[in-house]
């Protein structure tokens, strides 16, 4: 393979890693049933706190523990004020996504453009001296190789656990899992928190990772709204959210790659390429085209490619459930 489409295809890894990290940190807060909406806003003022935290100590790893205590900061307050307070969960969302998002780029004037250490770069050993493969994907920093354990763990824990079943009734049928024993808002609790503190963990990969540095207006800006489209495209699936992460990662690589050619394409366009095309890819989710290309196929791959392709989201999303 050409080394030129192997360091296209290692940087759309490195780029899908917060999106996959932060996709799957909503997913994890979804599927207990809550909407964290702050998402955008998060993003950016976890990725100004960890530049901030990394700048000051110079330690990469202090700004992601900083960075992933304010997601999960941001994130609690989510969840104190709809089971708490019995507060709208998008109207609060929405809300502190722009909060955030403002005191990020206020609070990150004094330190835009500054230089600090990112995370370091860590090849894997043996893995990364596979032919093309290991130059790819096991050829980074450990952000990267932690979102692959990441989607699987969460996988594992959603679909093979006890505890991962209960994660899903609270979301699904909290009634049915608070009269089994289950404290349905102590566990919602945490994991809005856990899902807010990997969406910092996500903030931090865009300013010490991707792109080592910070600036005003922040870069990632826009990134959040697309992992919450995300977890809806996966499906609320580990594995689909990573594939629809790395979709669009590589959505945008092509729009670039155009951009360095020859070819009249505005840039306005190329740049709003990802956006259309996932606006696309959730009117066929939501609007049943799924199920009637489905039909086309015979019986028994239409069952398999179903199960696989659901995107139903948990019933309880965005509900309020008032513990006796």
């Amino acid at each position: 393979m050409d080394d030129q489409l192997i360091n296209i295809l290692r940087t759309l890894v490195l780029s899908a890693t917060p999106l996959t990290i932060a996709a799957i940190g909503e997913t994890i807060t979804e599927r207990a049933g809550v909407i964290n909406l702050s998402l955008d806003g998060s993003l950016a003022l976890a990725a100004m706190a960890g530049f901030a935290a990394a700048l000051a100590t110079g330690s990469p790893e202090a700004g992601i523990l900083a960075a992933m205590i304010v997601g999960a900061l941001v994130a609690a307050i989510i969840a104190i004020a709809s089971i708490e307070l019995r507060l709208d969960q998008v109207a609060i969302g929405f809300v502190l996504t722009l909060l955030a998002a403002d005191l990020a780029e206020f609070l990150g004037v004094p330190i835009a453009g500054q230089r600090v250490n990112g995370v370091p770069y860590w090849p894997l050993p043996i893995l990364s001296d596979i032919p093309i493969i290991g130059r790819i994907f096991f050829d980074h920093n450990a952000l990267v190789y932690f979102s692959y354990l990441l989607v699987i763990g969460t996988w594992f824990w959603l679909f093979r656990t006890r505890a991962g079943l209960a994660h899903r009734a609270i979301g699904e049928r909290p009634e049915a899992a608070y009269a089994r024993g289950t404290r349905v808002n102590f566990q919602r609790y945490i994991y809005v928190i856990v899902g807010g503190a990997l969406i910092g963990l996500a903030g931090a990969s865009y300013s010490l990772s991707v792109r080592v540095g910070w600036t005003t207006p922040p870069s990632m800006l826009g990134d959040g709204w697309i992992a919450l489209a995300i977890v809806i495209f996966g499906g609320w699936h580990p594995a689909r959210v990573m594939a629809g992460a790395y979709l669009f990662a590589g959505l945008r690589a092509v729009a670039g790659a155009i951009q360095s050619t020859d070819i009249a394409i505005p840039v306005t366009i190329l740049n709003g390429l990802p956006w259309l095309l996932m606006i696309a890819t959730l009117l066929v989710v939501s609007s049943g085209g799924i199920e009637r290309l489905l039909r086309i196929l015979p019986t028994s791959m239409q069952h398999r490619l179903r199960s696989l392709l659901r995107s139903d989201p948990p019933r309880a999303l965005g509900t309020r459930f008032d513990e006796a």
